[in-house]
């Protein structure tokens, strides 16, 4: 056996060995946004579907993310072709409704969907209790880094990226996030605006 080759290829195989080992230490769902931190980038996007009292807005509203600053915002992307949707959508619209009059908004942005198809989804999902926003060619979702959906972000009330979760979001994810940004803000003194 020539021992020089064997050193070679053991010295050779030793570094892809370490990467794959630290490979299986990671989640493959988490991925990383340069965002948090960081102001949000803005967006004026068309509301497509009002939600319900007492968070609903009116269809053909303008949204803008200047006029939410004050308030924590979720904003959560999502289309109607995603299966991974269907399992959050009801976890969402019970908390949204539990932070109605708090000053916290949350918002639905539909990705390369279709407004009519989207309606009939949450038509189809027993309605929603908050407004979402149609993002024509999905330039907020690439101003966000979206990757795909659901992802939601948590903005505090500077108009800061808090928060990214990927995949769908728990009611412990989105009462935690929330609560803390809330309560930041108050500790703060932050001048925060009430539900629109």
């Amino acid at each position: 056996m020539n021992w020089r080759r064997a050193s070679l290829g053991v010295a050779a195989a030793l570094p892809v060995i370490a990467l794959l080992a630290w490979g299986m230490t990671r989640d493959p769902k988490d991925i990383p946004s340069p965002l948090p931190g960081k102001s949000a980038p803005s967006f004026a996007l068309s509301v497509f579907a009002p939600g319900q009292q007492p968070l609903a807005r009116t269809i053909g509203d303008t949204v803008r993310l200047a006029d939410l600053r004050g308030q924590v915002v979720v904003l959560n992307f999502w289309a109607s072709w995603c299966l991974s949707c269907r399992d959050e959508h009801v976890t969402l619209s019970a908390v949204a409704r539990r932070y109605a009059g708090k000053p916290i908004q949350f918002l639905g942005v539909l990705y390369n969907d279709e407004p009519v198809s989207g309606t009939a989804w949450i038509k189809e999902m027993g309605g929603q209790s908050y407004a979402s926003l149609n993002d024509p060619g999905a330039r907020t979702a690439i101003d966000y880094g979206l990757y795909g959906v659901p992802e939601t972000f948590f903005l505090d009330v500077h108009g800061r990226v808090a928060y990214k979760q990927t995949g769908p979001a728990s009611a412990q994810v989105l009462a935690r996030v929330a609560d803390s940004l809330l309560a930041v803000a108050e500790k703060d003194g932050a001048p925060t605006k009430r539900n629109q």
